[in-house]
């Protein structure tokens, strides 16, 4: 037989995190055993490559070409720091890095250029003249996505190069665990890359001296927290920690032992009995190999994460510990958890192996995939999970059926009350709940709701199941005392018709409850009677307290996000001697865990309440919220989760809110306590809003001015882009802080146009004038101007951007409670300030028109004031491609002759970038018709298959609440 040609492998690893340079280790070393060159370009520590390799045939080459996420501490990514680091990496030195990789590359005659997951070694590959492959779990431009949407929308174009530059690979071999990675199309699924055992666990065992019964804890944490000091007490009687990483000068307690740093870490998992760490690839692939359970803690804006957290879960080899747990050492619950567990990972572990062979076929110009194509290939508008991930002008590609599956899968999707019934396991029927007050409208998803808590009740009786439920399930069905009564209330999205971000400058605005609503369900209970989840309950008894108030919070939906389900308080970490912390101090508070955050919109509502209306909460409160309103749509989905909230507490506790104070109320929980500097529209419209009708509602601050009923003739339907929205974006807060300057502006330049007048009109001949501008002097919302008294005597003067010194050093403070300036930034003012003024008289021209005569007429002005409206966000920045191409379907299908006399128009909503856009037609089957071929439109451009809000619902207060109890069945 032949000997094979030894070929020359060039391969890129990223220089982020331990576990890429681990697995890359395994492969190299078995294309080693294959006889292959390799050259390793990396800024990882040569000793991970050498310590585990032994030939001559490996080099090492110590180069940094990315810089993956930087962390501020061992839990903390700073996204702002991440991308500014890569800027200054990967794209200011660009063309130098290229012309220098593309020669050495040449130089060393490679035969194929690997990349784990370096973007500008693909390109590197592809002007060297050589075929590149991804070996991976994730990518970068998907990591990234989300951190510009704190860097605003210049950082765009980092996400589309470094899609563009994975294009350049011929497919990826994608790792278990993965996440979407629509850069590249064509993909080869491999195992678990996992690196070999040298000892078994006995021997590992008798080095340390650790008896074979002793249970041990492998603690496997890289840059711990400063100043943090492990203690005795953190571990149950009799165990063992095992201390990875520690350093030198580190005391340790008598039960942790501190491992040397040039430990094979692989032996030392496998000898213990679970492991405490943070979610990585190689941390999860080695717990899942060696089935050793993972007690893992979140880290915040590292995309990668849920994917592979979902993996570790499914096979029953993680227990999830809260941040505040790990920091004050209440470990033992987690670990007890931890070892009741039977990891049940099966598949192969030898993916080293298998990577090795297939780049070795692929070197030799085999053809390993299945796909028909071959070379580089791009993707436009590549939308998933909520975030572009890059942009390709000028035409539309097809997308690959393994992205739009993977969207499909992973796409939240909240069951309705016949989906819920088909789903469950139980089929009883709303009959076994007694509803004492209220009622539930026929409304399918209040009885799916109510058919939900049926279903978490009876998990409360199940025992030793092989069905797996979920972790919020689990804690739900926990929490509540289920024969206690339970309040529930229901609050619906809304979808903005007209009005949008003009609502903080005081526009008019029209909003309709949608069909999809948040409900909570919540119980109060006396402390000595509050079931506590076993991490609650061992830390009241470190803290040495009795039984005390506390606030378990149940979200579910967290599965495909880096949310935790679960949150849980004692209510007295709200007081301070006596009084109620402050807004600034509870921000700070949900702040300290990221992945927990979400509860201060949940969990602020009972801080709210006891600052504003002085309410006192000796019992213990348990809150599950499940909604259908779905997060970054711009359809309201917080404003539902607050208005929810805030009604099902009023209820519990007797409380009588008026509708604009219960909105009012929850505002003030968005704005201090969880910091998003939004209008009272949203909330508003959750609270006050009925069903088939538009909320009119006068934003100065929030004057309903009544319900305008939607004629039969005409229909409202809202299409998701699938590109998430966020009023605590920076887009969001830089336009909002442009329109409070340019308020000011005005009220400065109309105070000095008074002053002049008042000097020129001793007669009095000009007090109308006067009058004009001494209203607009003290002008407290811009949609109170009129435009044409806005283009008379201020469009010439404002300037279209100023840069936030400038504007201080001028003006002093902007007047806005809820924004700060950067002096370091540049704001747009122009078309921020134009918005509201021209937007208030949009809207009123469409609630006028409502009223006329039913007509093709009627419906063209009507659409007309909603295309001004979307190009109106767009000129502020505060558009995007999304809602730009689903507008444009809309206008394709209006001036169709085919379809013609159906749609008449569309426009972006809410705060805009991204979200949802509002599309206007006729109620007519043709209108519904061709709705339905937006989407599938759309999903050929982007890969991602849009939602339609098609239907309306009664807001919070006309729903009211229920007071139910269920009924006991004999068994």
């Amino acid at each position: 037989m032949q000997e094979e040609k030894p070929l020359v492998f060039a391969y890129y690893v990223t220089g982020h995190g331990f576990g890429h340079a681990t697995r890359v280790a395994e492969v190299v070393r078995n294309l080693i055993l294959l006889g292959h060159e390799i050259h390793v370009v990396t800024a990882a520590s040569e000793h991970i490559f050498t310590t585990e390799i032994q030939s001559p045939k490996l080099f090492i080459r110590k180069v940094v070409l990315d810089i993956g996420a930087i962390q501020t501490d061992a839990l903390t990514v700073d996204r702002l720091a991440s991308l500014e680091k890569y800027v200054e990496i990967a794209v200011v030195p660009r063309d130098s890095i290229l012309s220098t990789e593309a020669e050495w590359l040449k130089s060393i005659n490679a035969s194929l250029v690997v990349s784990d997951a370096v973007p500008i070694a693909c390109q590197a590959a592809a002007d060297a003249g050589v075929r590149a492959v991804c070996v991976t779990n994730f990518s970068w431009d998907f990591i990234y996505a989300e951190y510009v949407m704190v860097a605003g929308r210049q950082s765009h174009s980092i996400i589309w190069q470094i899609a563009e530059d994975y294009s350049h690979c011929d497919f990826v071999i994608r790792l278990p665990g993965y996440c979407p990675m629509p850069a590249f199309r064509d993909v080869v699924d491999v195992p678990l890359v996992v690196r070999r055992l040298r000892r078994s666990r006995a021997e590992v065992r008798k080095e340390l001296g650790i008896a074979e019964d002793t249970k041990v804890l492998i603690y496997n944490f890289g840059g711990q927290p400063a100043g943090w000091k492990l203690q005795k007490k953190y571990l149950p009687d009799g165990w063992i920690c095992l201390v990875c990483g520690a350093s030198e000068g580190k005391e340790l307690p008598e039960n942790f032992i501190k491992l040397p740093k040039d430990i094979y870490t692989p032996d030392f998992i496998a000898a213990s009995d679970c492991m405490l760490g943070k979610i990585g690839y190689g941390t999860v692939s080695e717990a899942l190999a060696h089935k050793v359970p993972l007690i893992f803690v979140r880290r915040e804006y590292f995309n990668e994460e849920p994917f592979v957290r979902s993996m570790l879960e499914c096979y029953q080899c993680g227990v999830e510990i809260i941040r505040r747990d790990l920091l004050t050492g209440c470990w033992a619950p987690y670990i007890k958890h931890a070892i009741s567990l039977r990891p049940c990972y099966d598949a192969g572990t030898n993916g080293g192996e298998v990577v090795a062979h297939i780049l070795r076929d692929t070197a030799m110009g085999k053809n390993v995939t299945h796909s028909k194509l071959s070379g580089s290939r791009r993707l436009q508008d590549a939308i998933v999970l909520g975030y572009q991930l890059q942009r390709v002008s000028g035409k539309d590609i097809d997308v690959p059926s393994w992205y739009a599956l993977a969207q499909d899968e992973l796409s939240f999707h909240t069951p309705s009350a016949d989906e819920t019934s088909i789903q469950s396991t139980l089929t009883r029927e709303t009959d076994d709940i007694e509803i004492l007050h209220g009622d539930h409208h026929n409304l399918s998803d209040t009885i799916g709701f109510l058919k939900s808590l049926m279903e978490l009740h009876a998990l409360t009786s199940i025992r030793n199941s092989s069905q797996l439920h979920s972790r919020e399930s689990l804690a739900a069905a926990a929490m509540f005392n289920w024969e206690e009564e339970i309040i529930v209330a229901r609050a619906p999205g809304r979808l903005d018709v007209m009005g949008g971000f003009g609502d903080y400058s005081g526009s008019l605005v029209l909003q309709m409850p949608i069909r999809e609503a948040c409900h909570v369900a919540i119980q109060q209970s006396h402390p000595d009677k509050q079931k506590l989840w076993k991490h609650a309950e061992a830390r009241q008894q470190n803290k040495g307290q009795g039984s005390t108030p506390v606030l378990p919070v149940v979200s579910f939906g967290s599965e495909l996000s880096n949310r935790a389900p679960t949150f849980d308080m004692d209510l007295s970490e709200f007081l301070e001697d006596g009084h109620p912390i402050s807004y600034e101090k509870a921000r700070d508070y949900f702040a300290q865990d990221p992945s927990q955050k979400w509860a201060a919109y949940v969990a602020g509502t009972i801080l709210v309440l006891m600052t504003e209306l002085g309410i006192q909460f000796v019992d213990s409160i348990s809150i599950l919220v499940i909604s259908g309103v779905p997060e970054g749509k711009g359809v309201s989905s917080s404003a539902a989760i607050e208005v929810a909230t805030v009604s099902a507490v009023a209820a519990s506790h007797g409380l009588d809110i008026a509708p604009r104070d219960l909105a009012l109320l929850c505002q003030k929980v968005e704005n201090h306590v969880v910091g998003a500097p939004c209008g009272v529209m949203d909330q508003m419209a959750s609270a006050c809003g009925e069903e088939n009708k538009l909320l009119a509602m006068l934003c100065q601050p929030a004057e309903v001015l009544g319900h305008v009923e939607i004629p039969p003739h005409i229909q409202f339907w809202g299409i998701d882009s699938g590109i998430r929205h966020s009023v605590g974006g920076a887009d969001y807060g830089s336009v909002r802080i442009g329109t409070f300057m340019g308020r000011k502006m005005i009220k400065s330049m109309a105070f000095h146009n008074s002053k002049k007048v008042e000097g020129l009109n001793n007669n009095g001949k000009d007090e109308d004038g006067m009058e004009l501008l001494e209203a607009e002097a003290a002008v407290d919302y811009l949609s109170n101007i009129s435009p044409h008294r806005y283009e008379e005597c201020y469009v010439r003067k404002l300037p279209e951007f100023v840069s936030g010194n400038e504007f201080i050093e001028n003006y002093g403070h902007h007047d806005d409670p809820v924004t700060i300036i950067d002096t370091k930034l540049s704001y747009a003012v122009g078309a921020p300030t134009r918005h509201p003024i021209y937007g208030n008289f949009r809207v009123k021209a469409f609630k006028a028109l409502l009223s006329a005569a039913p007509s093709d007429d009627q419906l063209s002005a009507l659409g007309e004031l909603m295309y001004q409206c979307h190009y109106s966000y767009n000129a502020c920045g505060l558009g995007s491609d999304g809602t730009d191409k689903l507008v444009q379907l809309v206008q394709e299908i209006q001036h169709s002759k085919s379809y013609s006399g159906t749609l008449f128009g569309a426009k972006i909503t809410g705060g805009g970038s991204g979200g949802t856009v509002c599309v206007l037609g006729k109620n007519i089957s043709r209108s519904g018709e061709q709705i339905a071929k937006i989407p599938q439109r759309y999903k050929a451009s982007t890969g991602f298959l849009p939602h339609v809000f098609e239907g309306s619902s009664p807001g919070a207060c006309k729903f009211g609440y229920l007071k139910i109890r269920l009924r006991s069945r004999s068994t």
